[in-house]
């Protein structure tokens, strides 16, 4: 987070923070509703220019790098604990 990021930059880092945060402590649905965030507001800033180019690449990867960790989450393979 740099201090000339825009308001949108400012709430995808805070977004992808929050994933992060969610899937180190196993909560894989908030994740799933965290990237499902992110990944509309990355379409909204790339479709309304509220990004630079040079920075929209890092966005993209992050994205993908999320969207792998989460592909193969289902609830069938979460145990019942009592």
């Amino acid at each position: 987070m740099g201090f000339f990021d825009t308001k949108e930059q400012k709430q995808l880092d805070a977004l992808a923070n929050r994933i992060q945060m969610n899937f180190e402590n196993n909560y894989k649905d908030a994740a799933l509703l965290n990237l499902k965030e992110y990944e509309e507001l990355l379409a909204y800033c790339k479709e309304h220019g509220k990004i630079k180019e040079s920075k929209i690449k890092k966005y993209e990867d992050t994205l993908e790098e999320y969207r792998q960790r989460t592909k193969n989450h289902a609830h069938k393979d979460q145990k019942p604990k009592w």
